[in-house]
């Protein structure tokens, strides 16, 4: 105990020494939405024993961004907890988003009642959305009409949809949330009704993304100058042959698939479905919806197998990107997670399967055409942004799937230095001036950053978070 007041006290005088550089970014306590206890104490614990001014600034700046800026807590009309979260600069709340945003915090709910009501309402409020529209990725806070006047996609927007772009993570981001949320503390009171509507949604949506049956409802077209921003063939997007993949017509990053198989999402929903037939068996006893969602996991499974494995002539065995079961495919890797990246991280994957780690080390290379390396910076970027962004969200993949502390360490050391002096982590920088970055205010950027050194704290990594240089 003495040692940690020690550390405490000399942390204080640290920060008090270096207020001028790094003054603080968060709002006033008055002017934040959303205050935990729990999180309060953890960003305190771990500050005070960073010794790298720097990190201990950014860790304080932006773990608890979500909370301070983007959450929006409250009860529905039968007094359960409803939680809308924006993702930053955009106020509408994304699944994906908006359940990775929280997702840090719920380590934090057995010693926080508060903060526990807020992600329930979260998991709440996604599970409601989901099922309002199971193709839509964007959602309004309330019917208020703030969507894409001209996109046409097989049916009308509701006014509550901000964006009505399929992507298969929509539906995984939600159930590995409810998941972990469920494990953690025991709570099952977000698994009634509405937890069931999506399930089935889900396993509607996703078996007819199969295309066994043709194109299916859905299709995407948008009047635009910017190519991924609608989809080919009148909006359905390229053909694809009906082997067990799921199609998502768009990427985590919003963009539009070129072949519409996407491994790595498809890969998170095998790794969900299964999760959902765990809660559906031991919360439910839903054992037909559990065998059902275990089927189609091995369906989609057994077709990543044979489909979308692709022999490298420098790496080997890899995941490609993309697939169209005609045997097309796209080798290369987009920042935005799922990403082939990411995998292990969403535990998609085992961190040690041999494909995965060839992939691994192809994407962060020259052959990833998104891959880029300057004077900034390395990381990968994609499309969605243009030429030579790299966005820091592939090097914090990097370092949640690292097992070397050198690599580990230079990813840290890369987040400190391009961050353009502001205290947070941006979309993207440019790979030669990380002053040249987009979107100031981007919450899950932020917070996935306090999760990687709130990770590396937790498994007792201390030392190499004091190694890393100040910048």
């Amino acid at each position: 105990m003495k040692k940690i007041a020690f550390c405490a006290a000399l942390a204080a005088t640290c920060l008090a020494a270096c207020s001028g550089r790094y003054p603080d970014q968060r709002p006033a306590p008055a002017e934040r939405l959303f205050t935990s206890e729990a999180v309060e104490a953890k960003i305190d614990e771990v500050a005070a024993v960073l010794q790298n001014p720097k990190l201990r600034w950014m860790f304080r700046n932006c773990f608890p961004n979500t909370l301070d800026t983007t959450v929006h807590f409250g009860k529905d009309e039968q007094g359960r907890p409803r939680t809308f979260v924006y993702t930053g600069d955009i106020h509408a709340m994304w699944l994906r988003d908006s359940g990775a945003q929280v997702w840090p915090y719920v380590q934090l709910c057995p010693s926080d009642a508060h903060l526990q009501e807020m992600i329930a309402g979260v998991i709440n409020c996604q599970f409601m959305l989901l099922n309002l529209d199971p193709y839509a990725n964007g959602f309004n806070d309330g019917p208020v009409g703030s969507q894409w006047e001209s996109d046409d996609t097989g049916a009308p927007l509701s006014p509550w949809v901000h964006e009505r772009k399929w992507e298969i993570d929509s539906h995984c981001y939600p159930v590995r949330l409810a998941y972990h949320y469920w494990k953690t503390t025991g709570d099952t009171s977000v698994f009634g009704e509405e937890w069931l509507k999506a399930v089935q949604n889900i396993l509607e949506t996703f078996t007819v993304q199969q295309r066994k049956n043709g194109d299916g409802p859905y299709y995407f077209l948008r009047v635009t100058d910017r190519q991924l921003d609608t989809k080919a063939r009148a909006g359905w997007g390229h053909p694809v042959k009906p082997v067990g993949l799921i199609a998502s017509s768009f990427r985590p990053s919003d963009d539009a698939t070129q072949f519409d198989f996407l491994v790595p999402s498809n890969l998170f929903a095998v790794s969900i479905l299964r999760k959902a037939a765990e809660i559906l068996t031991e919360a439910n006893g839903e054992a037909a919806l559990a065998s059902r969602c275990l089927s189609l996991a091995s369906e989609v499974e057994a077709a990543i197998r044979q489909y979308a494995v692709v022999e490298h002539p420098v790496f080997g065995p890899v995941y490609a990107y993309e697939v169209d079961g005609f045997g097309n495919h796209y080798l290369m890797d987009d920042a935005n997670v799922p990403s082939l990246l990411s995998l292990s991280y969403l535990e998609a994957v085992p961190a040690d399967d041999p494909v995965y780690q060839n992939t691994r080390r192809l994407v962060w290379s020259e052959y990833n055409p998104y891959f880029w390396k300057g004077k900034a910076g390395e990381g990968i970027g994609g499309p969605h942004i243009g030429r030579e962004a790299i966005w820091p969200m592939s090097i914090m993949m990097k370092a949640f799937t690292s097992t070397d502390d050198a690599e580990t360490l230079a990813c840290l050391e890369q987040l400190l230095r391009t961050d353009a002096g502001t205290g947070f982590i941006h979309e993207s920088f440019n790979r030669n001036d990380a002053s040249d970055f987009t979107r100031p205010w981007f919450a899950w950027q932020n917070t996935l950053f306090g999760e990687l050194v709130l990770k590396l704290y937790n498994e007792g990594r201390l030392d190499l978070l004091n190694k890393v240089r100040a910048r």
